[in-house]
């Protein structure tokens, strides 16, 4: 690799293993309030850093003229040229300026696509390991595609990673023209693949990843290197005997240097729960302790047996609890013989109980259950709980039993995406978490301006008292938007929440399409139709990052596509990437939230007001604008402090579970 472009990046110390990668940042509590404090100031550099953006683009559309003019065999000599200039020097200037200009005009002529000058600064931006925001319908497929040949060409591996299969998949089939011009190889990994496959993608210069498969995949690499380790003895007596036995090669060929797709999702969202490789065991008291467990559970009575936190979505057994588990354990064998063991056994049961919901956080597929992701709407087919909540989850359901599972190894986001060599990311809402950015993975966020100026219409929100006025409500005004011509879409949180409003539209008689973990086989086409007349669309968050809603001229014309959130989010930011899905690119579009006080947010987060709050609703049950804006902002705050606290914790348990794990000789 070379050393200019190691140096740009800042790398100077690699972590011992099998490939290179950073090593484990040692940080306490005061580094991360100095990195926090750093993201605050590094916003007030975004402008300084646009106008050395805009200073950029003059240099790469200077090219443009004399490129256009150029045969495609010329284009070819040119771009060799350029691979060499890469390879020898590393990233200075007039070599990214030179490559950036040739992706363009190769984007141009083989997909019909050119890049608009703020998709050029947010390339500059992610080449230099920085998170780029830009609003939905920015194009940040084509954005990533200018940094990623560049580095690549340079001989250095990237990794272009989102957030699910389908995205992984249209973006490297879409590209792959681009990448094939500059003799560049595109690999493709996603859930499903045989280990040989998965390997040939990750040898090519330039892999398209789902975040959870490549997180895995490098435990996996991190498992057969201790294996091999302690194999050692075993591979000397092989070759003793003349059968020698040679360890797996790795999967991965290092952490280089990464693009995150939907980098908040990824980094903030889905890194309050680690990731977890674990080994199937038999569970020799089956059944029936797991239904003793939940019987014994739906027994106990709240605040007296145990203490319910359903932000923090825990469970902890009072004294009194402890003392009635104790007593009906007395005498029985296995488990319940076992003080902490039996008091987490029955924790477990009350989770699966009062914690976990069927067809929001998992579903029932072909008498099997399956785990859905709360921040994508996607199942999860080959995920399942640790610590016996699965099993209790599926005694609960009446389903056969699955095997237990327990941890080989694991390993937090922010652990793994801290140990690239260089870490980039793009977004439509970073600005919000810039701080924790900042201090948890050294990333400066850059808003990149729109291309068009936003017309989109924000037409506030109404908070109802009760659930059935606030689905009264958005079939209403989804009848009255889809009467005019234009395309609606209905934003929910859960599976359980879809298919209610789908069943408050049918009632209505007003044709709708529903994507949500149920129907995800068919979300392109889904997706394809929701731009045109009168179409209503119900979706989970599925819909809500990476795809492109795209308006017919009919729509356009009658005043784009109307967005309804019919339940806030925990973070505002997500709530704002649902509303982007309208007025993308300078299209006209427009907004709304129609919520109601017994939303999951308000009941965790702003339970003791909400009595009083109803007292001031009006006759139709609608709360004072004002107030319904109070609410929202103290209920998102207190649910963000909560993550964010729930984050740390995930960090820091981390590193404890590491020492323990490597001292038991099962650490990653």
């Amino acid at each position: 690799m070379s050393r200019a472009l190691l140096a740009g990046w800042q790398v100077h110390a690699f972590a011992p293993g099998l490939y290179p990668e950073r090593g484990d940042l040692r940080d306490d509590r005061f580094d991360r309030l100095l990195g926090r404090l750093g993201g605050r100031w590094a916003q007030r550099g975004v402008p300084l850093r646009r106008q050395r953006g805009r200073r950029f683009v003059a240099e790469v559309e200077a090219q443009a003229d004399a490129l256009a003019a150029l045969d495609e065999g010329e284009l070819g000599r040119r771009a060799a040229a350029v691979r060499l200039q890469l390879a020898s020097d590393g990233l200075v200037a007039a070599s990214v300026v030179a490559c950036f200009a040739l992706v363009r005009e190769v984007c141009t002529r083989l997909l019909g696509l050119r890049h608009y000058p703020v998709q050029l600064i947010g390339g500059h931006a992610l080449l230099y390991g920085k998170l780029a925001e830009m609003q939905t319908g920015e194009g940040k497929t084509l954005t990533a595609v200018l940094p990623a040949v560049t580095v690549a060409l340079a001989g250095v591996p990237v990794h272009v990673i989102t957030v699910n299969d389908y995205l992984a998949r249209r973006d490297a089939e879409l590209l792959a023209p681009v990448y094939a011009f500059f003799g560049l190889r595109v690999g493709l990994v996603v859930p499903g693949q045989e280990r040989d496959e998965r390997a040939a993608a990750y040898a090519c210069e330039v892999s398209y990843c789902v975040n959870k498969d490549l997180v895995f995949d490098y435990l996996r690499d991190r498992i057969s290197q201790k294996r091999s380790r302690s194999a050692s003895r075993a591979r000397v007596d092989g070759w003793l005997a003349g059968t020698p036995q040679r360890a797996a090669p790795a999967l991965l060929r290092g952490l280089f240097y990464a693009i995150v797709d939907e980098a908040d999702s990824v980094l903030i969202d889905e890194a309050r729960t680690p990731l977890i490789i674990s080994s199937d065991t038999e569970d020799p008291q089956g059944r029936a302790l797991y239904e003793q467990a939940l019987a014994l559970a739906a027994g106990l009575a709240a605040k007296e047996h145990y203490r319910l936190r359903p932000d923090e979505r825990s469970i902890e057994l009072s004294d009194a609890g402890r003392g009635v588990v104790g007593d009906f354990a007395r005498g029985l064998p296995g488990l319940w013989g076992i003080a902490r063991a039996r008091e987490e056994l029955v924790e477990q049961a009350l989770s699966a109980l009062h914690l976990f919901q069927l067809d929001r956080h998992y579903l029932i597929v072909e008498g099997k259950l399956q785990i859905v992701d709360e921040y994508t709407g996607r199942v999860l087919p080959d995920r399942s709980w640790e610590r016996g909540l699965q099993q209790m989850l599926e005694v609960k359901e009446g389903i056969d039993l699955s095997k237990r599972r327990d941890t080989i190894s694991r390993i937090t986001y922010q652990r793994f995406f801290r140990r690239y060599l260089c870490l980039a990311g793009m977004t439509g809402t970073a600005t919000e978490v810039a701080p924790e950015m900042r201090s948890v993975y050294a990333l400066d966020v850059v808003a990149i301006p729109t291309n068009e100026p936003m017309i989109r219409r924000d037409l506030g929100q109404r908070v109802y008292c009760a659930s059935e006025r606030r689905w009264a409500a958005v079939v209403e005004r989804a009848s009255e938007i889809r009467a005019g011509g234009r395309a609606v879409l209905i934003g929910t949180r859960s599976v359980a929440a879809s298919e209610v409003a789908s069943q408050r539209l049918l009632a209505a008689g007003l044709p709708h399409e529903v994507l949500n973990a149920r129907q995800d086989a068919h979300e392109a086409e889904i997706i394809r139709q929701a731009g045109t007349p009168g179409r209503i669309t119900v979706a989970t968050n599925m819909a809500g990052r990476g795809t492109d809603i795209v308006l017919s001229e009919e729509v356009r014309r009658a005043g784009g596509l109307h967005v309804i959130l019919s339940e806030f989010h925990d973070a505002a930011r997500i709530d704002r990437q649902l509303f982007g899905r309208a007025g993308r690119q300078g299209d006209p579009g427009s907004c709304e939230a129609i919520v109601a006080l017994d939303d999951e947010l308000f009941v965790a987060h702003a339970a003791p007001w909400l009595g009083w709050l109803r007292a001031q609703a009006a006759a139709d049950g609608l709360l004072p604008p004002l107030l319904g804006r109070l609410l929202r902002r103290l209920a998102q705050g207190a649910a963000e402090r909560q993550n964010a606290c729930i984050r740390r914790q995930t960090m820091e348990q981390d590193q404890r579970v590491e020492k323990s794990l490597a001292f038991a000789g099962r650490g990653e």
